[in-house]
């Protein structure tokens, strides 16, 4: 996919047991659709996990996904957030050099930024950085004078502004849910 298409947010709801995470990536590969970001977690029902993909495409390729997505079993709900406000968010820990003589000014960049020192040692620190994309990447950008030398992110999560909510009830997820009383 060309890196010009737009990055579509979907929430999707599923059953939380093993095997739905390969099904779902095996259909994005299976297609030839690259997943820009994935992040997992169980939901407040714990029958029930939250999926977030960030996936480039024009809107064909979007309701094909959408579409085959709706297919499998295991999923319960598919959101789209395109045409919704949402708060979007990831998480970076980045472990950067600092020497005595740059230390202050990595300090002073954490704090500009609003992240957290979480771990000191002679010779590194350990940032954690939450936020959107972008500010991240920008993060990022200020930090690599100094020398990354490790770095790990999650994957984008994602929840609409206001009062509409992506849950299910207990009585109607039980309703509905082929096997369940």
């Amino acid at each position: 996919m060309n890196t010009s298409e737009p990055k579509h947010t979907l929430s999707v709801l599923v059953e939380n047991k093993a095997g739905v995470l390969a099904r779902i990536a095996g259909l994005f590969s299976a297609r030839g659709y690259n997943i820009d970001s994935l992040s997992v977690g169980e939901t407040e029902n714990p029958t029930v996990s939250r999926m977030t993909i960030v996936v480039k495409g024009d809107e064909k390729v979007l309701e094909q996904v959408e579409k085959q997505l709706k297919k499998l079993i295991d999923v319960i709900k598919v959101f789209d957030y395109m045409e919704t406000p949402k708060i979007e968010r990831g998480l970076a820990l980045i472990k950067v050099r600092a020497e005595r003589n740059n230390r202050s000014e990595l300090l002073q960049i954490a704090d500009i930024f609003r992240a957290k020192i979480v771990d000191v040692a002679s010779d590194s620190l350990i940032v954690e950085m939450t936020g959107d994309e972008e500010k991240i990447t920008a993060f990022l950008q200020m930090l690599e004078p100094f020398g990354i030398r490790e770095m790990c992110r999650t994957g984008i999560v994602a929840v609409a502004r206001g009062g509409k909510a992506l849950t299910l009830s207990e009585a109607a997820y039980k309703s509905s849910t082929p096997g369940k009383k």
